[in-house]
């Protein structure tokens, strides 16, 4: 990849945390291998104002939601059973939304990672 034209600056909500912690990965990644870190990675990163766009809608519907779309499937039927736990925890998630979309990010770059590596 162009090192002088960074492909993860057009990434939606991408925050200037999860952008250093995909450059320390690629350093570790011949031309190739980045490529198809950059491929798997795109394909399954959420984005933040997705993640909280999906936390409001629990407040008016299908609580939960946001952990259905991140993975958490027992989670998401918990928010739901539960309606978010009366609200509470909805309201935990539309407050560390950011939180919560980064640890799922970092979760799916290392699983890219690991995929890239065994490229050659």
């Amino acid at each position: 990849m162009d090192p002088l034209q960074n492909p993860y600056m057009g990434l939606a909500g991408i925050t200037p945390e999860e952008l250093n912690f995909l450059q320390q990965a690629n350093e570790q990644l011949t031309e190739t291998q980045q490529k198809h870190f950059h491929t798997a990675y795109t394909g399954k990163r959420k984005s933040p104002q997705d993640i909280l766009l999906f936390t409001i809608i629990g407040f008016f519907g299908f609580a939960g939601i946001q952990r259905f779309v991140m993975g958490q499937t027992a989670w998401g039927v918990f928010f739901f059973l539960t309606c978010g736990l009366g609200g509470i925890l909805t309201i935990v998630d539309v407050i560390n939304n950011k939180k919560i979309t980064m640890d799922y990010n970092k979760e799916v770059a290392f699983k890219s990672f690991q995929v890239a590596k065994v490229i050659n």
